[in-house]
């Protein structure tokens, strides 16, 4: 028992006594060094005592892209952390090309007898997308909250990261380096985010001077292939700097630069968006503009809880502001001789 608490405290960063009160189920432990100390619990694996074992409030579906992406398991995890801290338990559905859809999900988690659901950049997110699904939910009287793609009209709280904001900051940062042929990779812009990370980089753009703020922007697909596509036909076409509608594209935005011999952040400087798990590790490290996952993933978990609980959320958009993280994938502009 003495190693144990030795090992849960170190882990935990509290003392073996703070250890010994929570296991104990004692009074006069703050909230976060309790969830600290349980969480020390499962990463040690150790079985949590019975007496620590809440029961479930009930369950919450949680629908997700591909986790091909690593924001998306990093969202993921946001939102099931928060909800198993405020008593649910959650149901992962995750999509992928070809496999089970998100209409089939619902329908799923709807047999299982959810409380409410989570979709993270669903088909809110697609303007091409009906938004009748969300409609019958609704009517159904089942709580729902969208994340990362506001759907109009849908009777539902959402929660977004600032994506003009998040272009502004990465043009602002790439000016600054006296850049001044700046590109943007982007997703299909039938996206939401994408959208409107479309139309901040053409008013910014226009705002720096150039003429014809189109003919600097690629539309590819949300991957490393993707990105490497658009970053090709960027630097071909002479620009020195490239923002990217996520990481994996801007990594492949760097492989496109070398495969033609040039240097990031040297010759080409490359901003990505997310900031996902392990990308500060990449070669060079990623410059990006991190989406405040954490603060996401509570806010809609708080959101779907009041619904639960019979509160009426406001159904205007929660806005996230995105932070500049700036490492070694941006330099300034090269000279030109």
């Amino acid at each position: 028992m003495r190693t144990r608490l030795k090992d849960l405290a170190e882990q935990a960063g509290v003392s073996t006594a703070t250890v010994s009160r929570v296991l104990n189920g004692k009074a006069g432990v703050a909230t976060q060094t309790r969830t600290a100390v349980l969480a020390a619990l499962d990463v040690l694996g150790y079985d949590r005592p019975e007496k620590l074992r809440t029961r479930s409030e009930g369950l919450v579906g949680l629908i997700v892209p591909e986790l091909d992406n690593p924001v998306f398991p990093a969202l993921a995890q946001a939102v099931e952390s928060t909800l198993s801290e405020r008593g649910y338990t959650p149901l992962l559905c995750t999509q992928s090309p070809g496999g089970t859809t998100e209409d089939e999900y619902v329908e799923m988690l709807i047999e299982h007898g959810v409380d409410g659901i989570v979709f993270v950049s669903g088909r809110h997110a697609d303007t091409a997308a009906s938004h009748d699904r969300y409609h019958r939910l609704h009517s159904r009287g089942l709580p729902i909250v969208l994340v990362n793609g506001f759907a109009e009209g849908v009777d539902a709280p959402s929660v977004s990261t600032d994506d003009a904001v998040a272009v502004d900051l990465a043009v602002r940062h790439l000016s600054s380096l006296g850049h001044s042929s700046i590109g943007l990779a982007i997703g299909p812009d039938r996206y939401i985010p994408a959208r409107r990370k479309l139309s901040a980089f053409t008013a910014a753009l226009e705002r720096l001077g150039q003429a014809d703020p189109a003919s600097h922007v690629v539309t590819t697909l949300f991957t490393v292939e993707g990105g490497q596509a658009a970053g090709g036909e960027l630097v071909d076409s002479g620009h020195t700097a490239i923002i990217c509608g996520s990481d994996l594209m801007a990594l492949g935005a760097i492989r496109a630069a070398r495969s033609r011999g040039l240097r990031v952040p040297e010759d080409l400087s490359v901003v990505g968006f997310d900031d996902s798990p392990l990308i500060a590790f990449t070669d060079p490290p990623l410059t990006t503009v991190r989406q405040p996952v954490a603060p996401m993933g509570r806010a809609a978990v708080s959101a779907l809880v009041s619904e639960i609980n019979g509160a009426k959320v406001p159904r205007t958009e929660l806005l996230f502001h995105p932070e500049l993280i700036v490492r070694g994938s941006t330099g300034p502009a090269p000279v030109v001789r």
